[in-house]
């Protein structure tokens, strides 16, 4: 009889019995992280239920998993209304639990601030923040217990649920607006614009409102990002609420994140403005808030708007308003003299019109008027001299200063506050360019058409010498009207003003050019 050996059995049961030794003692971030620790039962009960168990126990795979603890579960249910059990009801929970692991091994040294990753979820990105201070967020969320490493991968602990939700940052990200999001990224700003529980207003500058910024100051992009305010200017375009461009009101003053000054908002026939920033974009919804993309970095400045609007100037402000100024005087990059008259100086205007503030303001000459009260220049009262210098209007004021400082007629009360964009001094009267004819001078409305226009303006019954003015108060178009169309084919886009001068009239209407 042929003996059969036995060594090669027991060498064969040898092995395999090493091999499930070895087996038994590899550790997988499942069984060996979550499911001993006592702060992640919601977590582990969610894995189950969602049958993500067996992925986070499969031995060959490497994986990071941001672990949410039980307290951002409950944290996460109170801010719905909800309960745990009815988050975990969730239809979409598989997503939001797969929002949290990466197919790769990913240990906090290894990440870099501003880092995008995508994780086994599709939805959305991660959106990592590593602070100057070591800190790690993963989208809205800090890490507080990182590297706990097994065979197959290593956990973070982190303090929220994080949702695969899009956010004001993604459209930032995912729409090109490079230079904005290098500031945000830079300034450690991602975890606030991520919080997928919060809402927010964003106007967003264009990379070439970021460039035509840094052109007008002669520094680079990246001298704007080393700017040392650079987190009070990014601020300062976040509104802590949603709001739409359609529910924006003309002179609204809204309070941004930044507290270090309010956006003034204007709406006219041109668009909405932020400040001087145009809306060019307007409404891009995401899951927390929207964004209005604008023309311009909008900066949080003193301007001579301030002035009037802080110290109660209501009449001032309230025609600045009215005819669209806004927009420039709030321009920080302007250089502006403003002669403010005070409110007091309204109400004599209008008792000796006999009428009240309604009626100046319903004054079709009003935009002359303010313009007439600036200059392009910052003059200080100590360097004025007697003379005479040109206003924004196109038409020049007197300056005496024999004794004190008058203008035309009127007494500089309070001289040389300086803001920003320029200076303002304190009138006690209104001054009044000589074309408004506000005592002598009869004032007509006329009708221009078609209004917009984009090639030719008729005027109603126009004779007589005429002459088109832009916002700024500069003539753009002049000549005389014989009752032919005014070719305004090469003016640009904006609100402009046409007045016909007559003996004892001037006529004016407003007119939009497309």
């Amino acid at each position: 009889m042929k003996k059969i050996s036995i060594y090669p059995r027991i060498a064969l049961a040898f092995l395999f019995l090493s091999f499930s030794n070895y087996m038994s003692s590899q550790t997988n971030v499942f069984d060996d992280i979550i499911v001993p620790s006592p702060n992640h039962t919601y977590l582990e009960l969610a894995l189950i239920q969602e049958n993500l168990d067996v992925a986070l126990q499969n031995s060959s795979a490497q994986l990071t998993v941001f672990a949410p603890d039980d307290n951002a579960f409950t944290n996460l249910a109170v801010s719905f209304g909800l309960t745990v059990p009815d988050l975990l009801a969730l239809p979409n929970l598989t997503d939001i639990l797969t929002y949290h692991v990466l197919g790769i091994n990913v240990s906090a040294s290894a990440i870099n601030n501003g880092d995008v990753v995508t994780p086994l979820s599709t939805t959305n990105t991660i959106k990592l923040t590593k602070t100057t201070s070591g800190d790690v967020f993963v989208n809205h969320s800090q890490v507080i217990s990182a590297d706990i490493t097994a065979d197959n991968g290593v956990v973070h602990v982190i303090s929220d649920v994080i949702l695969p939700v899009e956010t004001v940052a993604d459209i930032a990200i995912d729409n090109g607006f490079t230079t904005l999001v290098a500031a945000l990224i830079q300034e450690e700003l991602l975890p606030v614009l991520t919080n997928p529980l919060s809402t927010f207003t964003v106007f967003a500058p264009s990379n070439t409102a970021f460039d035509n910024l840094a052109t007008a100051l002669s520094v680079t992009v990246n001298d704007l990002l080393a700017l040392p305010n650079l987190t009070d200017i990014l601020t300062y375009h976040v509104i802590g609420a949603e709001v739409i461009s359609t529910s924006i009101s003309n002179g609204q003053i809204a309070q941004p994140i930044s507290t270090t000054n309010t956006i003034k908002m204007s709406v006219n026939a041109s668009g909405v403005y932020a400040n001087q920033a145009k809306v060019v974009t307007a409404d891009i919804l995401s899951d927390n808030g929207l964004v209005h993309v604008i023309d311009a970095v909008v900066l949080p400045s003193e301007t001579v708007i301030d002035v009037a609007i802080d110290n109660n100037f209501t009449s001032l402000t309230a025609a600045v308003i009215q005819e669209g100024l806004l927009p420039i005087l709030t321009n920080p990059l302007g250089q502006f003299t403003v002669f403010a008259p005070t409110d007091v100086a309204f109400d004599n205007l209008a008792t000796d019109l006999g009428t009240d503030i309604t009626g100046v303001l319903a004054n079709p000459n009003l935009t002359d008027i303010l313009l007439y009260h600036t200059l392009d220049v910052v003059v200080l009262s100590t360097s004025l001299s007697n003379g005479s210098v040109t206003t924004l209007n196109g038409q020049d004021i007197s300056i005496d200063i024999t004794s004190g400082v008058m203008i035309n007629d009127a007494n500089v009360t309070t001289a040389d506050i300086v803001v920003d964009n320029g200076i303002v001094h304190v009138l006690d009267k209104v001054l009044l360019p000589s074309i408004t004819g506000l005592k002598d001078v009869e004032l007509i409305e006329i009708n221009v058409y078609p209004n917009p226009t984009n090639n030719i303006l008729n005027v109603e019954n126009g004779q007589g010498e005429f002459f088109i003015t832009n916002i700024h108060g500069q003539v753009v178009v002049g000549g005389n009207l014989n009752g032919q169309p005014i070719d305004v084919s090469n003016l640009d886009s904006g609100n402009y003003f046409i007045r016909l001068i007559g003996d004892n009239n001037v006529s004016q209407a407003a007119f939009i050019k497309r």
